[in-house]
């Protein structure tokens, strides 16, 4: 009753805020009831008139911004659901940055030494105490090492992490409160989209997994020329303080800067996509956060990197399923793009593959015959996703954070170079991991590891099967002498299971 009354309180705020800025026109848009709808903006309260100039998505930042560093990340998580707020607000949702005044640096100074166990002044030979970037959940301090390298620091908020377990609260208890009364939300799955913000806030909160996603990018690049990750300095790295080396180079929103630095943008773009590609398709582990204030270009024209809270990654069989699905596209094979679904599972079983292999034509056929220039690969898996709630797909947050990235790279490469061929770009990357990947010999291996993997399950399965059928029938003398010699058979069964499994692909 208690964690009702302080959750209504801070719904009641929530409401308030929208109405304050214009944005309770979101409460149309999200999946409610007429009635629930009605209730919600009576608690609101009156409306103020438009604000000028700005876009509704552009208000409800606004908004978002307002109730805090949470609702900012909810506001960034949202803008990947454009199948739930349109292709607009989404948008607008995405480009909402978490930037607020920065903490007072007695309290960042504390926080320093006690996580790293000595002040500042001694673990390090000078420390700003003014940071060159303040965000919801850490800022960062320039510094120099006892031995004299330049270093970035960051130190997460104070009460941080108190603030953000009672909105993830609220926003658990918002979820569950609208799948358990409007049923058509469970296909949304909020809970789950609630449960993954959770997981990314937990992971961002504890800075120790920042640094160990940076080192494994930057061995995933170890080599290339064309991209850098920052090194970690792990002595000085702990749950709330990060330290490692600082980036010297241009932010890659300076475009006049840039031009005068003598690069060229147009290599940028094509470099900075097929950067992207190499993570999301070769290592199935990407920058989720590629926006301009992350990346920089040093006087050699290196791309590098920074801020690795949000990282996202793909397994094997979703890389495939993206790379066959987008040739689909692209080759007009309308009823194969329909097959990828289905077979992935993204799709439920019992949908018509003809009904989806009609959307699909109606998502495809506008870009058939256009250039490949102007063919946005982000716009294109957004407007696909917008499909789900005609054949209740359920979401895939690991696709939406993926389609949320490529159109967030897709920006950056055309502020750099607006005619940049997108698809031009990522033929290097995408047509050898192609030609490895789906030819016979991949398959194999495929079919072998998917074998290999159910082979590995079957002992525990059969197992809990046998000890259950112990449970619900004590044995004879010869029923148990049948059973011990079944249950000695399972690797026969499982050989034969494999050998069906390989010989049905």
């Amino acid at each position: 009753m208690l964690n009702a009354i302080r959750h209504g309180r801070r719904l009641l705020g929530l409401l308030r805020s929208l109405g304050r800025h214009d944005a309770l026109f979101v409460l149309d848009e999200l999946p409610l009831s007429g009635p629930a709808r009605q209730g919600l903006r009576l608690l609101a309260g009156r409306a103020r008139p438009p604000a000028p100039g700005l876009r509704r998505g552009e208000r409800l930042a606004e908004a978002l911004h307002e109730l805090g560093p949470s609702f900012i990340k909810l506001g960034q998580a949202l803008s990947v659901r454009a199948d739930l707020l349109g292709e607009e607000i989404a948008s607008d949702l995405g480009r909402l940055r978490d930037r607020l005044p920065p903490a007072p640096w007695p309290a960042t100074r504390a926080i320093i030494e006690g996580e790293l166990g000595r002040p500042p002044d001694e673990l390090f030979a000078e420390i700003d105490e003014v940071p060159v970037a303040a965000a919801s959940i850490a800022q960062v301090h320039f510094a120099r090492t006892r031995d004299g390298l330049p270093v970035a620091v960051k130190v997460l908020r104070p009460e941080v992490e108190a603030a953000f377990r009672q909105d993830l609260e609220l926003f658990t208890w918002m979820a569950a409160a609208a799948e358990r009364h409007h049923p058509p939300v469970r296909r949304l799955r909020p809970g789950d989209v609630v449960r993954t913000l959770a997981e990314t806030v937990a992971q961002e909160m504890d800075l120790r997994m920042e640094a160990a996603a940076a080192s494994e990018l930057a061995e995933n690049f170890a080599g290339d020329e064309r991209f850098r990750v920052p090194r970690i300095h792990w002595p000085l790295t702990g749950r709330r303080v990060l330290t490692m080396d600082r980036v010297d180079g241009i932010a890659l929103d300076q475009r006049t800067d840039l031009l005068a630095a003598g690069h060229d943008p147009a290599r940028l773009a094509t470099t900075l996509i097929q950067i992207f590609l190499s993570q999301a398709l070769r290592h199935g582990f990407f920058h989720a956060d590629l926006h301009q204030g992350n990346l920089f270009v040093d006087a050699a024209g290196t791309i590098h990197a920074v801020d690795f809270g949000i990282m996202g990654r793909l397994d094997r069989p979703t890389r495939l399923f993206m790379a066959e699905m987008l040739h689909a596209f692209l080759e007009g094979d309308w009823r194969r793009a329909a097959d990828v679904h289905f077979r992935a599972g993204y799709v439920p079983a019992d949908r018509s593959v003809e009904a989806f292999a009609q959307a699909c034509r109606a998502i495809g056929e506008p870009i058939l015959g256009r250039p490949v220039n102007e063919i946005s690969l982000g716009r294109l898996l957004a407007q696909l996703f917008q499909v789900t709630e005609m054949f209740g797909m359920p979401t895939q947050p690991h696709l939406l954070l993926l389609q949320k990235t490529m159109v967030t790279v897709e920006g950056v490469a055309r502020t750099l170079d607006r005619e940049v061929n997108f698809w031009e770009a990522a033929r290097p990357v995408v047509e050898p991991w192609a030609e490895e990947n789906f030819a016979p010999e991949a398959r194999l291996r495929d079919a072998l590891e998917q074998g290999a993997r159910a082979l590995g399950r079957l002992p525990g399965m059969l197992s809990a099967l046998a000890e259950r059928l112990e449970r619900t029938q004590p044995p004879s003398g010869r029923e148990d002498g049948a059973r011990r010699r079944w249950a000695g058979s399972w690797p026969w069964i499982a050989l034969a299971l494999v050998a069906l499994l390989l010989l049905s692909r």
